[in-house]
Formats: C-alpha cells, structure tokens, sequence
C-alpha cells in the first residue's frame, strides 16, 4: 500500500480556491501530526499546515488567513482547502507525518497559480 496519495491540484487564476487531498496508511496517519509541504521551483520542500491528533491546527506565515488544513481520523485523509491564491503559491503539494518524516513521500499534487 502506498502510503501516502495527494491530490486536487491544478492550474488556477490568482484568486480562485482549491482543495487538496491526501489519503494515507493508517499506519502513517493514525498517531502522527500531519502536514501539508510545498516545494516551490528551485526552493527546498517548506511546511504549509500542520495537524496534531487532536485537530489542533498550525499555518505558516505566509498562508495564514487563508487555508485550511483539516483530519478525518475516520478514513485516514488529510485536506488543505486554499482560498485567494497568489501566484507565489505554486509548487508541489505534498502530505507526510510532521515535523520530521523519514519514509517514502507520495508523488505531490502541482499547484499552479497564474497573474
């Protein structure tokens, strides 16, 4: 089983909304903080959001007010939903265990938001 499967990216216009989604191993998801990582073009992967157990939520600077991140403990999948995209949010999108994750990182979903 792979563990770790993102998806809903794709091309948006400044502005518009996406959500994002990843379906991951119990084995991974159950007792792990979850985040959600961006890797820019040229730029080393950085975290986005992170979720503990517990739904606590967390959001870099740069994306705070503006997306989501959210749990279904029930069947294992993580979300982001992301509002008012700016261009410098482009990048792949990927989901893995936070802060630290040394298994195999899913194939990212790309994120790509036009001027």
């Amino acid at each position: 089983q792979v563990p770790l499967v993102e998806s809903g990216g794709r091309v948006v216009q400044a502005g518009e909304s996406l959500r994002l989604s990843c379906a991951a191993s119990s084995a991974v998801f159950r007792f792990n903080t979850m985040g959600w990582y961006r890797q820019a073009p040229g730029k080393q992967r950085e975290s986005v959001a992170w979720i503990t157990t517990t739904a606590l939520e967390n959001y870099a600077d740069s994306v705070k007010g503006r997306f989501t991140i959210a749990r279904d403990n029930v069947v294992y999948k993580l979300y982001l939903q992301m509002n008012n995209l700016k261009p410098e949010d482009t990048g792949v999108y990927y989901c893995a265990p936070w802060p630290t994750w040394s298994g195999s990182w899913g194939q990212g979903t790309q994120v790509t938001v036009s001027s």
